[in-house]
């Protein structure tokens, strides 16, 4: 039988650290976001969390040019081979290697180091618990004064399950508040030790038909909706969401439907629903990594139409399906 790591010789791959976040939790938190995500939703802002390895994010006004810099070249160990340029010398594209994807250039990341423009970005940093735990420990006032903590985000924490074990088992021992945020598209058994750590749960439901949650997803929905039912077991609070995207999932069918499953699903586990406005974001970093936004021809209500529709839906699905619905995220957590 194979030991399980040691706390300090297991590595988690993680595309961003914010600091000081409000909406994914109560209180202040420090959010950290794991790469690796098994769902492919159309308006995913967070496009470089998807790949369970490193992505480098290219920003082509920002390079001085081959020429007057080169700095990433000299610091690349194959070269610069992996770095396309255009006619102008500019940087204008990375060609995924075998080799960029070492363990040397994910821990170590020469290129974007070296690149005073600030023109590449690695996304995918390997971290240990102990030096998560230290990040984390910085703002641990902020966490005691305001009810705040850690919140595990993505990508899909649950996608690198046993790192979010141990660095969730750490963070009880230093007895920081835990949120897990998941989409729950994995199976019960890779998820219930990650969840069974976690204060607070945030899930969400894109689409109660499964047809539908396929198109815009890339998966059915049958595994999420099962995992929520088995939140129950669990006893944990829950804060589910929708996305709220006109002509995807925005029908009041569909939400009354996505309603009434939580309530019975989740009861008085269920402490929000949160109905979240679409907003065009991360469109640059699917341009950084050589990627079309998915949803580039939508074009969304204006906000004078959909936030006093938002309202109304949370309202009816407060009064009518008896969920404590809201309009955004906004609104403070009561646990």
């Amino acid at each position: 039988m194979l030991k399980k790591p040691r706390i300090g010789n297991l590595y988690g791959l993680v595309s961003n650290i914010q600091k000081y976040t409000i909406h994914d939790g109560p209180g202040i938190r420090t959010e950290i976001f794991f790469t690796g995500c098994t769902l492919r939703c159309l308006w995913c802002s967070n496009p470089e969390t998807i790949s369970p390895r490193p992505r480098l994010g290219v920003y082509p006004d920002k390079c001085l040019t081959r020429d007057i810099c080169g700095w990433c070249v000299k610091a690349c160990p194959l070269d610069g081979a992996p770095l396309k340029f255009d006619g102008d010398g500019r940087l204008a594209a990375w060609h995924e290697n075998e080799r960029c994807n070492s363990e040397q250039c994910e821990m170590v990341k020469e290129c974007e180091n070296a690149c005073p423009s600030r023109a590449l970005r690695i996304w995918g940093e390997r971290y240990t618990v102990p030096r998560l735990m230290k990040i984390i420990e910085e703002d641990r006032s902020f966490y005691d004064r305001t009810g705040g903590g850690v919140t595990l985000s993505g990508g899909d924490p649950l996608v690198q399950a046993e790192f979010a074990e141990l660095l969730l088992t750490a963070c009880k021992k230093a007895g920081i508040h835990t949120c897990v945020e998941t989409a729950l598209h994995v199976p019960w058994e890779r998820a219930e030790p990650v969840l069974r750590l976690a204060d607070l749960i945030i899930t969400d439901v894109k689409h109660m038909n499964s047809a539908r949650h396929r198109e815009i997803t890339g998966a059915g929905n049958e595994l999420i909706l099962a995992n929520i039912r088995k939140l129950a077991e669990l006893n944990k609070p829950v804060v589910a969401r929708t996305p709220v995207v006109h002509g995807y999932n925005a029908d009041e069918e569909n939400l009354r439907a996505t309603a009434e499953f939580l309530r019975d699903a989740l009861g008085e586990r269920l402490v929000q629903y949160q109905l979240l406005p679409y907003r065009k974001m991360g469109t640059e970093k699917y341009a950084s990594l050589g990627e079309e936004y998915p949803m580039g021809d939508y074009v969304a209500p204006e906000r004078d139409k959909w936030e006093p529709e938002l309202l109304r839906l949370a309202d009816v699905l407060t009064s009518e399906c008896g969920v404590p619905a809201v309009a955004g995220s906004g609104k403070r957590l009561e646990l």
